[in-house]
């Protein structure tokens, strides 16, 4: 039932993590190399906490109970949408980008993380309200938190594009702290051998949560929304 959740995350997981890896020739690259490496450096421990995020949702056992499903989600929100706020941070404190059209760059990043780390928090807030004692409305709410994870998606992906493009984003790619990160937590499931930490997520987070949303309770099976990846 989570897998929708988990499958719209991944999707927003490349989120400053999808860099080329070429280098820059063009321009004062030492001032572009500097920059980059100005924020990238303030990136690295919020792209970590961000990947371990998005394990906990697409990890949390199949058969977990509700109540455990609906603090691991809570939590997961949270953690993404305070690692965005500190993006939006990282990008104004490394100042104006040396590049051309720099300063809207800067801008549109800041206002974008910013409004995505919000609407993170709504997904928050609507698990948070949802009820672990009625396994079909519980599971119903998640298809709605699914449905929301969705229309965030495009704002993740979209929340650093710019900055990523033309030669700083050839000046990110060369800098580790904006390379991507491994979950360093390990993914739990009750059914089959245990998953080591960084194990390969489903291509979309919305793809693991509508699996996990659509799925019906059963008399004997306790709806999740935190279903494993791996039971796709």
């Amino acid at each position: 039932m989570n897998k929708k959740l988990a499958a719209v995350l991944s999707g927003g997981a490349v989120l400053v993590l999808a860099l080329s890896g070429c280098s820059s020739d063009e321009g004062d690259e030492g001032k572009v190399d500097a920059w980059a490496k100005t924020f990238c450096d303030q990136a690295k421990p919020q792209i970590q906490k961000r990947a371990d995020a998005q394990q906990t949702i697409i990890s949390t056992a199949a058969d977990g109970k509700p109540a455990d499903v609906q603090a691991a989600d809570s939590k997961a929100f949270q953690d993404i949408a305070d690692t965005d706020k500190a993006l939006a941070k990282a990008v104004e404190s490394a100042g104006v980008p040396p590049v051309e059209n720099g300063e809207k760059l800067q801008q549109d990043a800041v206002k974008e993380l910013t409004a995505t780390a919000t609407a993170y928090e709504g997904l928050r807030k609507q698990v948070d309200a949802l009820d672990p004692k009625d396994q079909q409305k519980f599971a119903d709410g998640l298809q709605g938190v699914a449905n929301g994870l969705k229309r965030i998606e495009k704002m993740d992906q979209d929340a650093l594009a710019k900055l990523q493009s033309g030669e700083l984003g050839k000046a990110m790619a060369k800098q580790p702290g904006c390379q991507k990160a491994r979950a360093s937590v390990a993914p739990t499931s009750t059914g089959g051998p245990a998953a080591e930490p960084g194990d390969a997520a489903p291509a979309s987070p919305s793809a693991a949560a509508s699996g996990r949303a659509s799925a019906k309770p059963s008399a004997s099976a306790k709806p999740s929304a935190s279903a494993s990846a791996k039971s796709e």
